[in-house]
């Protein structure tokens, strides 16, 4: 199954796509604290059609965070399949990092996403609420596994509630990503 073309939102309006998205669930990477809570990204677009995006997460009580931009890996396609990229380590922004992210559903009042990546070693499941019911959540992870996702590497990310609405105490030191690489 792994081996199958994997379908992709055709169409996506990118204005609509827009604003803050909680991630619900997602693989763990390498690229985010383990003991991460409150994930979300938010994302803005440019006067130049790409898109701001602004990745944040809490870890012992501090916001970590990245910066970084998107666009459409195949401007002629309608296809969505975009680009991300950032400057890493975030705290001393040296060296570019870019990724495939692509909208593998969304729904018709663009509340929900799946968005994964050609190797299918990244899934991240979004909703512009920071919980989801379970039906909807089994739906998703569903259209995943028929993707050909492993889904038992899912990993639901906890929230509070409220989520937080200010920025709160940076991670100046971007000690989690450093511990991100160490795999902690």
């Amino acid at each position: 199954m792994a081996n199958k073309e994997m379908e992709v939102v055709k169409g996506l309006e990118l204005k609509r796509y827009m604003g803050r998205w909680y991630e619900i669930a997602c693989f763990p990477s390498r690229f985010q604290p383990r003991d991460g809570v409150n994930t979300r990204a938010t994302y803005t677009l440019r006067d130049d059609g790409t898109v701001n995006v602004l990745n944040e997460t809490w870890s012992g009580d501090k916001r970590g965070f990245i910066e970084g931009y998107a666009y459409k890996a195949d401007p002629n396609s309608d296809e969505a399949k975009l680009k991300v990229k950032f400057w890493v380590p975030p705290f001393l922004p040296l060296f570019p990092v870019t990724g495939d992210y692509w909208v593998l559903y969304i729904d018709d009042d663009y509340q929900i996403a799946l968005i994964g990546q050609p190797s299918r070693n990244y899934l991240w499941i979004l909703s512009r609420k920071n919980h989801m019911d379970d039906e909807t959540y089994n739906q998703l992870v569903q259209r995943a596994k028929d993707e050909g996702y492993d889904v038992s590497k899912l990993h639901k990310t906890p929230h509070t509630n409220p989520p937080p609405e200010e920025e709160g105490p940076v991670d100046t030191k971007g000690v989690w990503w450093i511990k991100s690489l160490l795999g902690r």
